[in-house]
């Protein structure tokens, strides 16, 4: 069976687009720790919701280290 694609663009519905993006976000993270186990990557992610609120990923200590300075620094 042949996956259908779907066309990029903003999803009018704010309840589907929620749920689309807490789905997404939690997809980019999981690859995100995939990545950084098969390459032995230092991966870091930052993911700003709609209502700006924060999500973050690090692969290393040292990079939630960096992350937490530098978005300090803006806050």
């Amino acid at each position: 069976m042949v996956r259908q694609r779907i066309q990029i663009k903003k999803i009018d519905n704010v309840t589907a687009r929620q749920v689309t993006f807490s789905k997404r976000r939690r997809g980019l993270i999981k690859k995100a720790q995939e990545l950084s186990t098969l390459c032995d990557a230092e991966i870091g992610l930052i993911v700003f919701s709609s209502t700006g609120k924060l999500s973050e990923y690090s692969s290393s200590r040292f990079l939630s280290l960096l992350f937490s300075l530098h978005l300090s620094f803006y806050h």
